[in-house]
């Protein structure tokens, strides 16, 4: 749009050149960036879990420098400790550029603010992981910056979802049938999720992960004989886990059962059923390997891809299907009716 001013044509503003182009146009490359933030923020998740399985989270005793310097000698838990500082710095960076691109280029709001979310976030979680050191590990905090982690992932792959070509073009079609709706199951199922994150971090920061060194039974029994605290938290994630996998074999059945028509969510529901798998695998493998450093690195990732799937499941549920309206719903036979 050009408009005329005193006889010359004024130039539109760099919004307004925004606005008037194609928008897959437009967010093609935002979009492909986005996807690199996720992917980044996945692995700054393993490279923390990997400060916690190698007992490295006091190898450098402060902060923001280590020892007094930017780049201390990486040899033993410091590599593993400053190597962890310097991704989240790479991965601050990502995030912040991506804000910045949001709001250069993204003419929806509501994205545009998602992206100062995530630096808020991040900046939060930097902060926090600072105090952590400081503080000496104390596990309340320690808990509370791996679930902040959790949450800048949740942000940037909804940022990657919704800049998406798919999202952009895709237009609510199928009706939500069944009882709850698949829209408030896979968002139950995500908050599950990220709860059961909360207690595996509550067990690694509090020394429970080998508490019950059995698996699947526990002491020998499916319920422990005897409880002390570390065997209470640890037996809550396997409870938890055990929702967990409930509800997804639910969520799956369900999709398969009214949606299999739909392949992005078809497609979805097999990636998250089998993040499943190999997520109760590597819970298993490490109990059995004693807390092996591979396998419990890979358990803490692999529950943030886990939660990262059901997430972008849920989203993509709220964005393809449409609730059925209440005056079309059957309504469920009263028993005694159904016995007169």
């Amino acid at each position: 749009m050009i408009t005329i001013t005193n006889g010359r044509a004024a130039s539109p503003s760099s919004r307004e050149r925004v606005l008037d182009q194609d928008p897959m146009e437009v967010n093609i490359w935002l979009h492909r960036f986005a996807v690199i933030v996720a992917a980044s923020t996945l692995l700054l998740i393993f490279v923390g879990g990997l400060v916690t399985s190698t007992e490295s989270g006091l190898a450098v005793p402060d902060w923001p420098l280590s020892y007094g310097q930017f780049f201390p000698r990486m040899v033993g838990g410091i590599l593993y400790e400053h190597g962890h500082r310097m991704v989240a710095a790479l991965v601050g960076l990502l995030i912040m550029i991506e804000a910045a691109w949001l709001f250069r280029r993204e003419p929806r709001k509501w994205v545009r603010w998602l992206g100062a979310l995530a630096v808020f976030a991040v900046i939060c979680q930097g902060i926090l992981g600072g105090i952590t050191v400081l503080l000496l590990l104390p596990p309340v905090v320690s808990v509370g910056h791996a679930g902040l982690a959790e949450i800048v992932l949740c942000l940037t792959v909804t940022i990657a979802l919704v800049t998406s070509r798919g999202w952009q073009e895709s237009d609510k079609r199928t009706m939500d049938t069944g009882s709850p709706s698949l829209r408030m199951l896979t968002t139950v199922t995500t908050a599950v999720v990220y709860c059961q994150i909360l207690l595996g971090a509550l067990m690694r920061h509090t020394g429970s992960g080998l508490a019950i060194p059995d698996f699947p039974l526990s002491f020998g029994h499916v319920i422990p004989p005897h409880f002390t605290r570390q065997i209470l938290v640890h037996y809550s994630h396997r409870v938890g886990a055990v929702i967990v996998a409930f509800l997804i074999l639910w969520v799956t059945a369900r999709i398969l059962r009214n949606h299999a028509e739909e392949k992005a969510l078809r497609l979805t529901a097999f990636v998250l059923l089998s993040a499943l798998i190999v997520q109760l695998f590597l819970g298993a493998e490490t109990i059995w390997s004693g807390k092996g450093v591979i396998s419990t690195t890979l358990h803490v990732a692999g529950g943030a891809f886990t939660l990262a799937t059901s997430l972008f499941l849920a989203l993509t549920v709220r964005r393809i299907l449409v609730l059925q309206p209440a005056s079309q719903r059957v309504p469920v036979p009263d028993a005694g009716a159904v016995m007169e």
